[in-house]
């Protein structure tokens, strides 16, 4: 392929761990069609170098420091609809991935599959293409259309996951027990959870709370 500028896709690598950046770095160093323009270790750092050097392709951590992944995409989005966004993460939650997918990210990578994967996510990105992580699909595709937790739900699981008890629970939403107790009923049902410590670690793991 030609290295003419033309045809060289830019690449925005927005992550604050150092080793990540590293990382890409390598992965695309030996590929003549890629280059990347701007490294952010934060959310307003990201902007403002989307901004500035317009990339095709942003790889996109969802952890920041200062905001979301996800909201620093909507922020640039908001500017640029064009922008083509690739969410990196760690985390396999299928939550997150529809999240990402329905703020307008262009794909879902997780960090450990980078090396096999990303050179050709990011040409699939630029193409105009949707790329998900196979593990990512999987995930979205086994509780696609199940039981999404309300917000209160969620309010209840985040306190229990901090180690609240039912009455501490309570309190601090100004409910009663009885009603944190039916709502914790809600929770295990849809979540197919043993007990409350199973909710937490099962809600955790799709993504609807962070421990």
């Amino acid at each position: 392929m030609s290295t003419n500028d033309s045809h060289v896709i830019t690449v925005l690598v927005v992550d604050d761990h150092p080793l990540l950046r590293d990382g890409v770095a390598f992965a695309l160093s030996g590929e003549p069609d890629m280059r990347i323009v701007a490294y952010a270790a934060d959310g307003r750092s990201a902007i403002e170098a989307f901004r500035e050097h317009r990339p095709d392709v942003t790889l996109m951590d969802l952890q920041l420091p200062d905001m979301s992944g996800v909201d620093a995409m909507c922020a640039i989005r908001s500017t640029f609809p064009e922008a083509r966004i690739l969410v990196l993460t760690t985390y396999r939650g299928d939550v997150q991935v529809a999240n990402a997918l329905k703020h307008g990210a262009s794909g879902f990578l997780l960090k450990a599959s980078l090396r096999k994967e990303l050179r050709d996510a990011i040409r699939a990105v630029k193409a105009g293409r949707r790329v998900i992580s196979p593990d990512a699909a999987a995930d979205l595709a086994e509780y696609i259309g199940g039981d999404m937790l309300s917000e209160r739900e969620l309010q209840v699981l985040e306190r229990v996951a901090r180690g609240y008890a039912n009455k501490q629970v309570a309190s601090d939403l100004g409910i009663s027990e009885d009603t944190v107790k039916a709502h914790m009923k809600n929770i295990m049902s849809k979540l197919d959870a043993k007990d409350r410590t199973h909710a937490v670690v099962t809600a955790a793991k799709r993504g609807f709370i962070q421990i």
